[in-house]
């Protein structure tokens, strides 16, 4: 039997996300929509619903062979595709800054990751505000709108701005960051993959978050690697292959913030 040729490249993982942000996410973007709140405290929209849908019904399209993780499925059907996807599925948030969508703060985009054998090999994440694409193909680099991009230079921690998530950190680890002036500066968008997208253009230099969830940092991580940047939780353990639905996470610009920030959030 001849195999099916698989129809799946980078660009039309850019075409499907660019079509989802122009037709559905953005005419949702400033209009009174029906909000639920979800067991974890986080609001889910039925732009979320409708993007997801969209999204997953092109990439069965494309091939109806890989599973599909997607962040508005129940818990035990996202467990469920970890264990029994055989390495390879879609990762998808369909639409991640959703407080801030339901705000009118413009700081919001779809996040895909393609993982085969525990990794990813594929991403994008896509800003309809900005219409920013940034996506990136495993030991192909990493692109914004096309244009290759790196993270940032920066070497000394006390230069650095970064992106921290206080609330998700332990107490006593967001204190001692909070208080310590380690860095220069910190700032917190309410969107976890334009976090990632924007370490990897060079926009900002680490990020600290106490437990981001699989369809927050799959296609970002793959970003920042391509970028040159360096990824892991905080005991300096990879983030993949994932057999838990999140994650602590410290990523960076270059391995010296790595180190210098790996030793301050675990000490021991």
């Amino acid at each position: 039997m001849t195999q099916k040729k698989s129809n799946i490249t980078l660009q039309s993982l850019i075409h499907i996300l660019q079509q989802a942000g122009r037709e559905i996410v953005l005419p949702g973007f400033h209009t009174s929509i029906q909000t639920t709140q979800k067991t974890d405290g986080s609001v889910v929209t039925e732009i979320d619903l409708a993007c997801q849908q969209f999204i997953e019904k092109k990439l069965t399209e494309l091939d109806s062979s890989i599973a599909f993780l997607g962040e508005e499925m129940s818990e035990s059907e996202q467990l469920q595709c970890l264990k029994e996807s055989h390495g390879r599925y879609w990762c998808l948030d369909p639409l991640d800054g959703t407080t801030n969508f339901v705000a009118n703060v413009p700081g919001f985009a779809i996040s895909l990751a393609l993982i085969e054998s525990g990794v990813p090999q594929m991403a994008c994440i896509y800003d309809p505000v900005r219409q920013e694409t940034f996506s990136a193909a495993r030991h192909a680099g990493a692109h914004l709108n096309n244009q290759a991009i790196r993270c940032a230079p920066v070497a000394n921690l006390d230069e650095s701005v970064g992106y921290i998530d206080f609330k998700r950190l332990q107490r006593d680890t967001a204190i001692s960051m909070a208080c310590d002036r380690i860095y220069r500066s910190q700032r917190n968008i309410g969107s976890c993959a334009l976090e990632w997208a924007w370490l990897a253009a060079g926009r900002g230099h680490f990020i600290v978050h106490g437990g981001e969830k699989i369809w927050d940092f799959a296609a970002g991580s793959l970003l920042v690697q391509e970028a040159g940047g360096r990824i892991g939780d905080f005991s300096g353990q990879s983030l993949f292959p994932c057999h838990a639905l999140s994650s602590p996470i410290l990523a960076t610009c270059n391995p010296t913030l790595q180190a210098k920030l790996q030793a301050k959030l675990n000490p021991g």
